[in-house]
């Protein structure tokens, strides 16, 4: 998509309906409501695994060798009412640490909280900084609760929200009550996000745009338009919009099927970035390892789709699934190395052994890559995340379980244990068990 259209979907951020008092990002025009709120967390994740079997390694592989890092952030959420149904969000953010082998060597990475980012100095920034507009459909009101990007009081069921500036894309779309946040669930990348969406965001996860969301009882539909980087997995984003930008639609029905009601979403997107094309490069390499960056071209399209079902089973248990695809013809440019996946699991609430405050949970995952991508790394071409120089290909399996425990009133520990078979979609590495503990504090 070019000219105007493009520009007005390229202010780029997020704003988004969620479907009801427990749906923590989008809030509505809201009356009797706190004129402004502040909340803070810090999350400290140490991880680790032991040698494993590797006939080779190249460049983007997972370490053999025993390995132990750490990663820290820490964020400041900052809102305050301007005008009626108008809220402004900013948040400051630490960051740093290391990454295992520094990010690579994992299409589904274990440590969601490192991002892309491994560096051992802290860092400061302004991770969001973004207006939502709300206006009320009708008279019919519900209550919101206080949380990290949302104000409480009341606000209309039916309504239309606009949401433009920085923020994380996935604060507004592919959210999941059971799958979606590192710093209490699971941690693995391939399950706080649908793995295949390569979504807009800078290497921390970040960008700046503009979204509409409508409201309704039973539905929500969501449509955005953001920044992309001018490299793969770059800071700096590419301004260029009416080019190369990143576009996102998605709706959410509730429904009932197993007694509580119950969540399913549809996500289309399409990616316009200067990207390169893998059967490209391979035709262009001769006797020589492929470079995928050599085919770089600006306006080049990726797309995909992903299915996303939340359902609670009872007050106690919920189940998720994701389903994702993209057409993995072009390299991934800004998450990660994921062309198709599909996963599932339960969320187990303590209150059933007499820990209301604790949670667990396990989830499998299967991520696998499309033909041209899966010849390009045979051939001995790298992404940004993956590439051993060579492949045996098998499909990348991920079992994760984690154990959230309260030690007091907004302090979490939680042992977590994943085990990859595959690592980086190999026959020829792994498996690999990796362990980590996570100390989170919110208030």
């Amino acid at each position: 998509m070019h000219g105007r259209r493009s520009l007005i979907g390229v202010l780029l951020v997020v704003g988004a309906a969620r479907c009801g008092p427990a749906d923590a990002q989008v809030t509505g025009e809201q009356s009797d409501a706190a004129p402004w709120g502040l909340h803070a967390q810090l999350t400290v994740v140490g991880q680790g695994h032991g040698g494993f079997p590797a006939e080779y390694s190249g460049a983007n592989s997972l370490s053999s060798q025993r390995e132990i890092k750490a990663s820290v952030t820490s964020s400041l959420f900052l809102g305050v009412r301007l005008w009626r149904g108008a809220e402004l969000y900013v948040v400051p953010e630490v960051a740093g640490g290391k990454a295992l082998s520094g990010a690579v060597g994992v299409a589904g990475f274990p440590n969601g909280e490192i991002e892309r980012v491994s560096d051992p100095q802290l860092k400061l920034y302004v991770s969001r900084a973004f207006l939502r507009q709300t206006w009320g459909l009708d008279d019919k009101k519900e209550t919101v609760e206080d949380d990290l990007l949302q104000l409480p009081g009341d606000q209309a069921v039916s309504r239309l929200v606009l949401t433009a500036g920085k923020i994380a894309v996935t604060d507004i779309f592919d959210d999941n009550a059971y799958s979606h946040d590192p710093r209490t669930q699971f941690l693995n990348w391939s399950l706080m996000d649908g793995a295949s969406w390569d979504y807009p965001a800078d290497t921390r996860g970040y960008t700046w745009g503009i979204a509409f969301a409508l409201n309704r009882p039973t539905w929500a539909l969501r449509l955005g338009s953001f920044m992309v980087p001018l490299e793969a997995n770059a800071m700096a984003l590419d301004h260029n919009v009416s080019r190369n930008h990143g576009d996102v639609a998605e709706l959410e029905v509730r429904q009932r099927l197993l007694g509580p009601t119950g969540k399913v979403k549809l996500l289309a997107y399409q990616n316009h970035a200067r990207m390169g094309t893998y059967s490209l490069a391979l035709a262009e390499a001769g006797p020589l390892p492929p470079d995928v960056t050599t085919t770089r071209r600006d306006g080049t399209l990726k797309y995909g789709l992903g299915i996303n079902l939340e359902q609670p089973l009872s007050d106690a248990v919920g189940a998720f699934a994701r389903w994702g695809w993209n057409d993995g013809r072009t390299e991934t440019w800004m998450f990660t190395e994921i062309d198709t996946t599909a996963s599932a699991g339960i969320q187990i609430s303590g209150t059933l052994w007499d820990r209301a405050h604790d949670t667990a949970g396990i989830a499998f995952v299967s991520n696998g890559l499309a033909p041209e991508h899966r010849d390009y790394l045979a051939a001995g071409g790298y992404g940004f995340i993956i590439g051993d120089g060579a492949l045996n290909y098998g499909r990348e399996r991920i079992v994760e379980a984690y154990y959230d425990f309260k030690i007091i009133k907004g302090i979490v520990v939680a042992p977590d244990f994943q085990h990859v078979t595959n690592p980086a979609y190999n026959r020829d590495r792994g498996p690999v068990s990796i362990w980590s503990v996570r100390f989170h504090w919110q208030m």
